[in-house]
């Protein structure tokens, strides 16, 4: 999803795709399965992403947190001190499905939207002039 190395307008329009849809994707990952940051931004960067920071992910799963959408845990750590496990709560289940819901029905107007075909040079239609 993300285009590495944009710059510009389009490297700006992708950041507010993300800023707009990452708190519903970081549920439905932990939805999934609970999972700590790290695990998080990897997810991510598979999933097509690209590299999101973790000083994104960690303010937004601590907004989901104080929302209620997000418990975590101390877990012990195979490598060093323990880590703290991020899972989705009941009310983060019921928030989800809501968010899928209302993802699939505005991505069907915008992608309806996209799909109208702008007439051929030439046609005979009315162009607007912007500057009147």
């Amino acid at each position: 999803m993300i285009v590495n190395g944009e710059s510009g307008e389009s490297a700006e329009r992708q950041a507010q795709l993300l800023r707009g849809c990452l708190d519903m994707c970081l549920l439905a990952l932990l939805a999934a399965e609970p999972a700590h940051g790290y695990q998080l931004v990897r997810q991510l960067d598979t999933a097509g992403f690209g590299t999101v920071s973790y000083g994104t992910v960690y303010p937004l799963i601590t907004r989901l947190h104080r929302l209620g959408l997000v418990a975590n845990a101390m877990q012990p750590s195979p490598n060093g001190p323990p880590r703290k496990v991020y899972r989705l709560t009941d009310t983060g289940h019921h928030r989800l499905n809501a968010w899928r819901e209302q993802w699939t029905q505005f991505a069907s107007v915008v992608n309806e939207t996209l799909a109208v075909r702008p007439p051929n040079p030439g046609d005979d239609h009315e162009h607007v002039d912007a500057g009147r």
